[in-house]
């Protein structure tokens, strides 16, 4: 089997209903991008992702150096995608773009074989425990509207939640973490994100005004880069920091684990490196006793977290991904507090083409 081409396609399913903020940026496009890998035995692989990047690569250079490579020599496709022509070194949009691809090969193998990504990566469990991400900053609503989404969350099955923190006053943070504590109980595990929005100092604070309310984590508190604020921020406080969902690749991830700057890491199978890098940031967290629990489209992710031992918990976007869930023709139902591997070989992912004709720029 050879791969003979990659074809992208990007979505654009239009503005938000309400502009959603997190503590530092503001979104209200909806964009994803479609990649296709083709071999000359008829099986076309594919993955999904947000956003335009992995579409403005996988075409041009990328394009070039895989075709004619066999889909299962995974590691050497890798290889020559991160070495082939990168200068000085592989990281940002193109990164998303060998991500992609990388993922879309695997649904080749997958397909191949008939059996899932994750029985192929190393099988280890068949559901992982789900958490319902959300809780942003929306336009016209306030700390009621809140409520009432992660108690909807609940009400789904869900037996965590996560909210954003940090784009307004410590005081009124204060008063949105307090009222969804009350309204979702002890027995929800509430999971704050900071989106990089704190100095050390700032989330230090932050942190100790948040600890009566008994968080799972608290996640990206500081800039992705500031290795010792993280650490700082780990010693002063017993909630676990999560964090890493900004890095590209194992030497990426390699500092925030080895220094155990972090208890959980959160790099994303989308931007890392696709499922043969991200299965080496599970292994080299597990090496030393770090938990994995990635960001990004649980459609991709779900994979890997069936497949490591030190997999933690699964983020799924109930309310921001019905686009993506469109385009793959499927969402994740949660049945006592967990999600299912998928069973259909590949990813199980069948791409819906009247909403990729409909929404295609």
């Amino acid at each position: 089997m050879k791969i003979t081409n990659v074809k992208t396609t990007i979505l654009d399913f239009g503005n938000r209903p309400k502009a959603i903020s997190n503590a530092i940026l503001t979104y209200t496009s909806r964009i994803v991008s479609v990649v296709e890998v083709s071999t000359n035995e008829g099986i076309t692989g594919v993955s999904i992702a947000s956003g335009r990047a992995s579409a403005m690569h996988a075409e041009g250079p990328l394009k070039d150096v895989i075709c004619g490579e066999d889909p299962f020599d995974v590691e050497r496709i890798w290889h020559k995608m991160y070495r082939s022509w990168r200068k000085p070194v592989a990281k940002g949009d193109l990164f998303r773009a060998i991500s992609a691809i990388d993922i879309a090969v695997w649904d080749i193998i997958g397909k191949a074989v008939e059996k899932p990504v994750w029985k192929i990566l190393g099988g280890f469990r068949d559901k992982i425990r789900a958490y319902a991400s959300g809780g942003y900053y929306v336009e016209g609503e306030g700390v009621k509207e809140l409520v009432d989404e992660m108690c909807g969350f609940v009400s789904m099955g869900y037996p965590a939640v996560k909210m954003k923190i940090g784009r307004v006053s410590l005081k009124e943070d204060i008063e949105r973490v307090k009222a969804v504590r009350e309204a979702i109980g002890d027995d929800i595990d509430l999971m704050l994100d900071a989106n990089n929005g704190f100095t050390s100092s700032e989330a230090r604070h932050f942190i100790k005004s948040m600890e009566q309310f008994n968080p799972f984590w608290f996640e990206e508190p500081v800039q992705p880069d500031d290795i010792r604020g993280h650490q700082e921020l780990r010693a002063a406080t017993w909630v676990p920091i999560a964090s890493g969902e900004n890095e590209f690749t194992r030497w990426g991830c390699r500092e925030l684990i080895e220094s155990r700057a972090v208890d959980i890491i959160q790099s994303d199978v989308g931007i890392a490196g696709g499922f043969t890098e991200s299965r080496k940031i599970a292994g080299m967290a597990d090496a030393h006793h770090i938990y994995f629990a990635p960001h990004g489209i649980p459609h991709i992710s779900v994979h890997l977290l069936a497949s490591v031992p030190n997999a933690l918990i699964a983020e799924t976007l109930p309310k921001l991904n019905t686009h993506i869930n469109e385009v793959a023709g499927s969402r994740f139902e949660v049945k006592d507090g967990y999600i299912n591997a998928p069973q259909r070989p590949g990813l199980g992912i069948e791409l819906d083409r009247k909403v990729i004709a409909k929404y295609a720029v």
